[in-house]
């Protein structure tokens, strides 16, 4: 006698499995009658059995690869899923030949034939329907290659349902099978007691209906997109585009003719760290080299570039193992995909690290920590304090006295700083920089990596760079670069690398052997692999090696990085939620964080996190309540975040964008764009933009013009969420007069995109009847006209603000407009017009505050001077060469009595 549960052989008669404890006979509601655990109704009254019927044989048949959902899935989710219909053939037919009870022992027969060969290809039995079965592949638990499962089964369906041999009855059975794949949601409970289900819901499970109904018997009739994964497994038919009923577009279907004699696996291509380093030594050695030569004042770049999971950082991790103790300053930066656009982002957290700062400092402390790390570079920290604690947002009240500094100036004062740090620590001992994932670099990082290649060659420093192939550095053919491009491993280093991963304790041969040949050579599908194979609970720890403990599934070889990790997630299943939550929140989260955002207690929130620690998904820094915690590749996070359903998704941001609002402020005040990001998924439309807004903001404050302008447009792209309306206008109104600066920085006066963004940016000013702001817009607008030579058109935005000033007795428009029109006309040859425009500016400029206003407004330099020399010009066109000259040295003289930095052409 076998268990249907786990398959054990138990002593005929028993009721319990010995085994794994499972009822092996239920009663009978209606008549009492003891069934064996496999049957779907009664065997004396026929009356439905709840879980204990074919359902329930179903699931148990491969338990451990297919679990219940109860023991793995606490609420519905987003999958992909592999959906199978099966129909009986003729059953119509055959009800109205038969008895009943021999209509009965026939759909029980076929029941059984279709449990056993779905659960035997680990699939799960969602749904009987009388003549028809609904099967997922792909959940409650997830395989690599679930729709090769799914279309195994079917061809093992259309096989074994007409072997049939049911006593007594001599029907030809026959069966028709549809299946597709797709994005579903899942897990729903529907109904209650025997007919409760686990729902989907998505186009997939009715293109299987579908595809079903156009088979004929003995056919199995597939999908594109499961076509598209199965690849060369199969033989197919092409059965062209098929018009299925709900579709209005044909949809190309194949059908199965059987199992192919060519094996194809599509190929993974994932991201990883701390592989076991295999094959590299060439590789390492080069490096080293670089270190020696750095170490004798040499200094070099070292460019390594790769495809995820080659095993980039892997190989950077060993070049710092080897330097081991000798004594050298290490630095090491990580690009953020998050931070793309946060200028700095690189540079900020790694000081943040090496200063220790911690969220319960004061400013005073957080202020003398970092005044500690910059020290160990310079004595001198009056310059430097200042710039660094800007970007960290410390601030230094009276302890250093601040600079009047234009946000370009104090930009390239920051880098200078900060390129100037690096040369410190390097004047005290060698030094090691690795910048990591260059390929998510912001520009003003950028910006501070090139000014650092530009000076390595003088310094004992080794400066190594990692980035994916899509990032093209700007540095490769100088002397001092070196490009270092890793390849994958060849068959032999596979095997030595799966060795060191299981601790040299051998693995079945066909289980090795499937995963040499199936990684390809990615350091990180062999990792991957490996570990799930262990962590499957089909093998046994026997000393020296792995033995099998039961008929092996296919489970335990994953042959895809995500479905793996997605495995590895299905088994954590209690501590899956916490996984979820930290993947909402982002690659790295804060014990501090999660404990303010789960809802459960601390002792259990700890044991989760204990738990994915030890399973590898996440890494710790540190000890609670001051740990950090980093998803260990950035698609360990995309999987776990996957499967939420959006709504879920929506309450999780919103619970995060609303505890760090309450209990977070110098994350809200440091990284507005988190903020923003958050509240884009929350639903929080109107705060995001304001928040992106923010973001722009500080961007534009740090010269860091590039970053604003993504931030800002963000803002405005998230504008379309908002309700028409006064305040969309008002918000859009804002970016656009921050946007407006930031693209003449990155894209020019004369770009199309500055002159719309102006000219939008009018028209909500006139809507708004924000006149406040009109000088500003109208003075961007002229530029952008004169400088593409539309003088003519110049001229109307020019009188535009004289008129507006005179209208409102606003000074500062009434001169700003002079000038402007004065400016205009010498362009346009009215040198008479010319001079008595720029003359009413002069006047007006006797009052210093008036003048001060106008060379804040412009921008373009101080008022005063750049109007004496504009009047020079028509002067001399008209004559008044002594005036011109007049003016034009009074000019110069204004300049250098104010020491400001560029005289006016």
């Amino acid at each position: 006698m076998q268990c249907p549960s786990c398959k054990a052989d138990i002593p005929e008669g028993s009721k319990f499995c010995l085994e794994c404890g499972a009822a092996l006979f239920g009663r009978c509601p209606s008549c009492g009658n003891a069934n064996p655990a496999s049957v779907k109704f009664c065997l004396e009254c026929g009356h439905r059995l709840a879980a204990t019927g074919i359902e329930a044989a179903g699931r148990s048949a491969t338990d451990t690869a297919t679990p219940q959902p109860s023991q793995v899935v606490g609420s519905a989710e987003r999958r992909q899923l592999t959906v199978m219909f099966c129909d009986l053939v003729g059953s119509t037919a055959l009800s109205a030949r038969l008895d009943p009870e021999d209509l009965r022992e026939i759909i029980g027969a076929y029941h059984r034939c279709c449990a056993e060969q779905i659960t035997k290809a680990g699939g799960f039995v969602a749904k009987y329907m009388g003549d028809g079965v609904l099967a997922y592949f792909g959940y409650p638990r997830a395989h690599e290659d679930d729709a090769e499962r799914g279309v195994r089964a079917g061809v093992a369906l259309i096989e074994a349902v007409p072997a049939l041999h049911v006593a007594g009855h001599d029907a030809a059975l026959e069966v028709r099978v549809g299946i597709a794949t797709g994005l579903v949601v899942v897990g729903d409970l529907i109904g209650e007691g025997a007919a409760q289900e686990q729902g989907v819901v998505g186009e997939t499970p009715n293109v299987a209906a579908r595809l079903q109904a156009l088979a004929e018997p003995g056919q199995v009739v597939i999908s594109h997109s499961t076509r598209r994964l199965t690849g060369g497994m199969f033989e197919y038919r092409d059965l062209g585009r098929l018009t299925l009923k709900g579709y209005s577009d044909p949809v190309q279907a194949w059908q199965v003719l059987g199992p192919s004699t060519v094996e194809s696996r599509f190929e993974a291509q994932r991201g990883a760290v701390l592989t076991p380093l295999v094959g590299r030594e060439e590789e390492l050695e080069l490096l080293l080299c670089g270190w020696q030569q750095a170490k004798a004042g040499q200094g070099s770049v070292v460019l390594v570039s790769g495809e995820p999971g080659i095993g980039k950082s892997r190989i950077v991790q060993s070049v710092i193992e080897r330097l081991g103790a000798e004594p050298y300053t290490r630095l090491r930066q990580f690009c953020s995909p998050h931070h793309q656009d946060t200028a700095l982002h690189p540079t900020i957290t790694q000081l943040e690290r090496a200063a220790g700062l911690r969220r319960g400092d004061t400013h005073q402390q957080r202020l003398e920590k970092l005044e500690t790390v910059l020290a160990q570079a310079t004595n001198d920290l009056s310059e430097i304090v200042p710039l660094v604690a800007a970007l960290l947002s410390i601030p230094t009240e009276d302890r250093y006295p601040s600079e009047n500094l234009t946000p370009q100036k104090r930009k390239e004062k920051t880098l200078a700083a900060l390129v100037a740090q690096v040369e410190g620590l390097a004047a005290g001992q060698p030094v090691l920089m690795v910048i990591e994932d260059a390929h998510w670099i912001d520009p003003t990082s950028l910006e501070l990596l090139d000014l650092v290649v530009d000076r390595v060659p003088n310094l004992p420093l080794l400066l190594i760079i990692t980035f994916r192939p899509e990032f093209k550095p700007p540095w490769v053919g100088r002397p001092q670069v070196t490009l270092l491009s890793l390849s994958r491993l060849p068959h032999r280093q596979r095997a030595e690398m799966l060795s060191r991963l299981t601790g040299g304790k051998a693995l079945p041969r066909e289980i090795a052997d499937q995963i040499v040949d199936r990684t390809d050579g990615v350091p990180l599908f062999i990792e991957e692999l490996t570990k799930a194979v262990v962590e499957s609970g089909e093998l046994a720890d026997a000393g020296d090696h792995y033995k099998v403990t039961r008929s092996l599934s296919p489970l335990a070889i994953p042959t895809t990085l995500h479905a793996s990790l997605l495995a590895r997630l299905d088994r954590l299943a209690p501590v899956r939620e916490i996984a979820q939550l930290g993947a909402a929140i982002g690659r790295q989260f804060s014990h501090e964080l999660i404990s303010a955002l789960a809802l459960m207690p601390r002792q259990r929130l700890d044991d989760a996190l204990s738990q994915l620690v030890g399973a590898e998904l996440i890494f710790q820094s540190g000890t609670p309540p001051d740990a950090i915690y980093t998803f260990k590749h950035a698609l360990v996070q995309d999987a776990a975040y996957s499967t939420l359903l959006r709504g879920r998704r929506k309450q999780l941001h919103a619970r995060i964008t609303e505890t760090l609002e309450r209990q977070f402020h110098e994350i809200v005040a440091s990284d507005p764009a988190l903020l923003a990001q958050h509240c884009a998924e929350a639903g929080f439309n109107e705060k995001a933009v304001g928040y992106w807004l923010k973001a722009g903001q500080q961007a534009l404050a740090r010269s860091a013009m590039m970053e604003a302008v993504a931030q800002l447009k963000k803002g405005l792209e998230a504008l379309a969420n908002l309700a028409e309306g006064t305040a969309r206008q008002q918000h859009e109104l804002d970016l656009r007069l921050a946007l407006g600066p930031a693209l003449i920085a990155t894209q020019g006066w004369a770009a199309s995109v500055t002159g719309e963004t102006y000219a939008r940016a009018r028209e909500l000013c006139e809507r708004l009847d924000q006149r406040q702001h009109l000088g500003a817009v109208l003075f961007g607008q002229f530029t952008y006209q004169n400088v593409r030579g539309e003088l003519r058109a110049a001229h109307e935005p020019a009188a535009a603000i004289l008129r507006i000033g005179e209208a409102s007795n606003d000074a500062l428009l009434v001169s700003l407009g002079h000038h402007l029109l004065g400016y205009n006309y010498t362009a346009l040859g009215e040198f008479t017009l010319a001079r008595a425009e720029l003359e009413q500016t002069l006047i007006a400029l006797v009052d210093p505050v008036l003048r001060s206003a106008a060379t804040a407004l412009t921008g373009s330099g101080e008022e005063l001077v750049v109007t004496l020399v504009h009047l020079a010009f028509p002067l001399a066109r008209l004559g008044y060469l002594d005036q011109a000259r007049a003016r034009r040295v009074n000019g110069q003289r204004t300049f250098r009595e104010n020491g400001l930095p560029n005289f006016p052409r």
